[in-house]
């Protein structure tokens, strides 16, 4: 696995890299001085140094939350909290797109058991990728409520549903979706700027919150991405 995975983040590297290398060694011979040429392969040069930099962020956080995996966080989360700072974070991506976030859950909702941090990157890669690939000018939806068990648990909790209406995801997909550098879409992904790590981190985050994801998809239906997290002590033993 260990082999396997550097073989993949390798080959995901060289790629951008080796465009990066052929647009330099043109515009650095005859190429150089034709205004329009160099304008437009600046503009993939740095798409490209992008989808480097966005490779290698994600390459640290997946080893970040890998080390702390198996330690349970124990803090109180404001799960509304999180969720509105995430749609802040996104609300100029949404409104390029125009999908609006729609977000609904009643007031008062108690604390769970997390750490805000993580679970802020695991809202918004879910929410990104919904932006990315539910359908252009379609709502997201993300509804929070009460859930009377967790599975594997026996602990009440709340639970998150982000709701996208794009094309919707094959069966057979699903469940390889949070293997790392696994897309639906290899092309579409690499277009919209994806690193294939997104759906990885969610799990290993949720892994180390003591819960998981759950996928559901229909054909030209949007797909829907749900998260369980368990209540704090402090609020079950009321």
């Amino acid at each position: 696995m260990r082999a396997d995975f550097v073989a993949n983040a390798s080959h995901e590297l060289r790629s951008p890299l080796a465009a990066l290398l052929g647009f330099i060694e043109t515009l650095e011979g005859p190429a150089g001085g034709d205004e329009d040429t160099r304008v437009r392969f600046l503009g993939i040069m740095l798409r490209e140094a992008k989808r480097m930099a966005g490779l290698i962020d994600d390459l640290l956080t997946l080893s970040r939350v890998e080390i702390n995996e198996h330690v349970r966080p124990t803090a109180p989360v404001d799960i509304a909290g999180v969720l509105l700072n995430v749609t802040e974070a996104l609300s100029v991506q949404a409104k390029a797109s125009n999908m609006p976030i729609r977000v609904n859950y009643g007031t008062g909702l108690p604390t769970v058991h997390g750490e805000a941090d993580q679970l802020f990157q695991v809202f918004r890669n879910l929410i990104e990728n919904a932006i990315r690939y539910g359908g252009k000018g379609e709502a997201i939806d993300i509804r929070v409520e009460l859930a009377d068990r967790i599975p594997g648990t026996g602990r009440s909790g709340i639970a998150v549903k982000v709701t996208d209406h794009g094309d919707g995801i094959p069966a057979d997909a699903i469940p390889r979706l949070t293997e790392r550098f696994y897309r639906v879409d290899v092309a579409r992904s690499r277009e919209k700027q994806g690193t294939g790590l997104g759906l990885a981190i969610v799990k290993h985050i949720l892994n180390r919150h003591g819960t998981r994801l759950n996928v559901s998809s229909k054909p030209d239906e949007g797909a829907v991405f749900s998260v369980k997290l368990p209540l704090h002590e402090s609020v079950e033993n009321k």
